[in-house]
């Protein structure tokens, strides 16, 4: 017969052995900004967070206001070494040459076939208009977003042999995720073309197509043997970087955010924007310190240049992430590091 006390007793023991095998799951569970390092940025945004998000905090910020953006290139995954939607751009050039013999003796397409990057570069940011209207126009948006999401899932980056869909940075997937579950509403506020963006950023960074602004191009609407399309045509709409970045909040928004996050110059006037309102605000930049798990670049960076925005940053007492010293892996794939502290 089974001594109901002693069963009782092994039961008990039971479910303590297994809560004390679960406390590290728990408390990593927890724990926010878990791939951060403690230190001044962590500090500072969970203070945030944690200070809008109490309701009996003066600093409280009712659910629907709690709007954050972020830049995509070089703040929620790499850019170096180049925007990497300039190198589907420019294998895009490449691959559909054969129909384009006139590229050949024409600039800035000739420079894209013969790898000539002096002159790819001297073709300035008419030239990259040129090669991004070739390459993301005249077709309709479906037809569009299915070229990109084929690159996408072919493409290698040259330094890590990895898709660049896993070259995203941990910390900030993880910031994201922390801010969903404080209320917060995350949008994708970049100079990339929307569509492209639209390809993966569901389902990377968990940020739905209606949440995705970027530069845009303008369309039409084609109805053709019975089939509605939207047609994407070479003429630029709106350009999302620099000053164009606050005016697409305000028009695609329509609230100001009290959170924006950026990395480059290009940021700049969003991260004043949101500043400008009233309340607590966050204003944060990555800046990408580490030349052994990333790259080490600022002021002299020919793609996500951050000078005049660090210097903002450092006099108005804005986040400056150091990444080589607070996040302790970059990327998914990485091991977790204590990091660089310097």
């Amino acid at each position: 017969m089974t001594n109901p006390i002693a069963h009782r007793q092994l039961h008990g023991l039971k479910l303590l052995l297994a809560l004390v095998l679960s406390l590290p799951l728990l408390v990593q569970a927890a724990e926010p900004l878990p791939s951060w390092n403690d230190g001044p940025s962590k500090k500072n945004i969970i203070e945030f967070v944690q200070a809008v998000t109490d309701q009996s905090s003066k600093d409280f910020v009712k659910p629907e206001h709690r709007i954050a953006v972020f830049d995509n290139d070089g703040t929620l995954w790499s850019e170096q070494p180049m925007y990497f939607e300039l190198l589907f751009a420019l294998e895009e050039v490449k691959r559909t040459a054969p129909q384009h013999p006139e590229w050949k003796t024409t600039q800035p397409f000739q420079a894209v076939l013969e790898n000539d990057h002096k002159a790819l570069a001297a073709s300035g940011l008419d030239g990259m208009l040129k090669i991004f209207g070739a390459t993301h126009t005249g077709m309709t948006t479906e037809a569009f977003d299915d070229y990109a999401k084929t690159w996408l899932s072919q493409a290698r980056h040259p330094k890590t042999g990895k898709p660049y869909t896993e070259m995203i940075f941990q910390p900030m997937l993880e910031m994201l995720d922390y801010l969903r579950s404080q209320n917060f509403k995350t949008y994708i506020v970049s100079g990339g073309d929307t569509g492209f963006m639209r390809a993966f950023a569901e389902k990377v960074y968990g940020i739905p197509p209606e949440q995705v602004i970027g530069t845009t191009f303008v369309t039409s609407f084609e109805y053709k043997d019975g089939k509605a399309s939207i047609l994407r045509t070479p003429k630029l709409a709106h350009n999302d970087d620099g000053p164009g970045k606050p005016v697409s909040i305000d028009a695609v928004i329509g609230r100001r955010p009290i959170l924006a996050f950026g990395n480059s110059d290009g940021d700049l006037q969003m991260l004043q924007w949101t500043a400008a309102g009233p309340g607590k605000r966050f204003m944060g930049l990555v800046h990408h310190t580490d030349a052994k798990r990333e790259w080490a670049y600022d002021r002299q960076s020919q793609f996500g240049r951050l000078d005049k925005a660090l210097d903002e940053a450092n006099k108005r007492g804005w986040t400056v992430v150091d990444m080589a010293a607070e996040w302790r892996r970059i990327y998914p794939f990485d091991a977790f590091t204590t990091g660089q502290v310097q």
